[in-house]
C-alpha cells in the first residue's frame, strides 16, 4: 500500500517591521505606516514560503494574525484598520499570487473586515491559488497572567459561524469548517480554541486529518499546557496536529513569546525535518490514521455514547 505522506511546515517568527517605536508612548507615530508594517511581515512570510518549498514543503500554516505584531497587549484603537477582507483584500491578493508561483497550500490567519465585524480568520488558499474558505475564531479571549494582558474582545467578533458557504468545506458544522485539499482533509482551530474540549473532536469528527493551530501565547500554564493538550487530543481523536506559536518579543511591548512550535500525530511526535529558524517542517504520514492502533486500542468502537458530555 503506498503511502499518504505530505511534509507540512509551521512558522515561527515574530513582527518583521523593523522600524517599530521604543514606547507603548510612541505608538501613535506608526497611524499613517500600518501599510508598510502589514508589507513587511507579507513579504517576510512570502521569502518563508519560497524557503519552506526549497525543502519539498506541500502545505504551510503561518502564525496568528501574522501581518503584524500582537497589538492585543493593549487597548489601542490605532491598530482597527488593519483589518481587512479575506477575499480581496491586499494581503489574500498577495498570497493567492505566492501560492499559485509556488503550487504551495497555505494558511494565512489574518486580521478580517466584514461589514462591520471584524475577526481573526485564517484563509485557507490551495496551491492554484484559490480560496477553499475561511475559520474564524470561535473564542475570544481577555485577561491577563504573570507576565501580561491580553485584550483581544477589543479587536476582534467571536465567530458568527459564517464560515460553511466555500468551495472547499466538506464540514456540516458552521462553527468549524474543514477544508477538501489535493493532500488531505485540513481543519483549523486558532490559539485560545484549542483549550475548549469539544473543538478538536468536532473538526476529526467532520474529518480533518491535519489540523493547524496558530497562536500567539505566552505565561507559564499555557507553555505546559502548550506541550499536553496537542499530544492528548492527537491520540484521543485520531489526527494530526501542528501547534505555531509567536517566537522572541516585540517592541515597544517587549513581551516574549516562547516559540515551540511542533508537529504530532496519533503516535506520537514529528520530527523537525528544518534547520531554518522561522520553519518548522514535518513529514505527515496520513496512511497511519487508517492503521491499527499501535496501543492496541479502539477508542471510537468502545465509546459509549450515553457517557458523552453535552456542550
Amino acid at each position: 500500500m503506498s503511502r499518504r505522506i505530505v511534509r507540512a511546515a509551521l512558522t515561527e517568527t515574530k513582527n518583521a517591521y523593523q522600524f517599530m517605536p521604543e514606547t507603548v508612548e510612541e505608538l501613535g507615530s506608526l497611524s499613517e505606516r500600518l501599510e508598510e508594517i502589514r508589507r513587511a511581515n507579507v513579504r517576510h512570510h512570502i521569502d518563508l514560503m519560497e524557503a519552506a518549498r526549497s525543502q519539498g514543503v506541500q502545505i504551510i500554516c503561518f502564525g496568528e494574525l501574522f501581518p503584524a505584531p500582537y497589538f492585543a497587549l493593549g487597548t489601542d484603537p490605532m491598530w482597527i484598520p488593519m483589518a481587512e477582507d479575506a477575499q480581496h483584500g491586499n494581503t489574500v491578493t498577495e498570497l493567492r499570487e505566492a501560492a499559485r508561483r509556488l503550487g504551495l497550500i497555505v494558511i494565512a490567519p489574518i486580521y478580517e473586515k466584514a461589514g462591520e465585524k471584524r475577526f481573526n480568520t485564517a484563509v485557507v488558499i490551495d496551491e492554484k491559488g484559490e480560496c477553499l474558505g475561511k475559520f474564524r475564531k470561535a473564542h475570544i479571549p481577555f485577561g491577563g497572567n504573570e507576565q501580561g494582558s491580553f485584550h483581544e474582545n477589543f479587536y476582534y467578533d467571536r465567530s458568527d459561524a459564517d464560515n460553511t458557504p466555500a468551495p472547499g468545506n466538506i464540514s456540516s458544522d458552521p462553527l468549524f469548517p474543514v477544508f477538501q485539499t489535493s493532500l488531505g482533509k485540513i481543519g483549523v482551530s486558532i490559539c485560545y480554541d484549542r483549550h475548549f474540549y469539544y473543538v478538536m473532536p468536532s473538526l476529526a469528527r467532520q474529518g480533518a486529518e491535519l489540523i493547524f493551530s496558530p497562536a500567539i501565547t505566552f505565561g507559564s500554564k499555557s507553555q505546559r499546557m502548550w506541550h499536553l493538550e496537542f499530544p492528548t487530543d492527537a491520540a484521543r481523536f485520531n489526527v494530526f496536529i501542528g501547534g505555531s506559536n509567536r517566537k522572541g518579543s516585540e517592541k515597544p511591548w517587549n513581551q516574549p513569546y516562547f516559540g515551540e512550535s511542533y508537529f504530532v500525530g496519533p503516535n506520537g511526535l514529528c520530527q523537525n525535518l528544518s534547520e531554518h529558524p522561522n520553519l518548522v517542517v514535518a513529514d505527515i504520514d496520513l496512511t497511519t490514521l487508517s492503521e491499527p492502533d499501535p496501543s492496541g486500542w479502539n477508542l471510537p468502537r468502545d465509546t459509549r455514547k450515553e457517557c458523552s458530555v453535552s456542550g
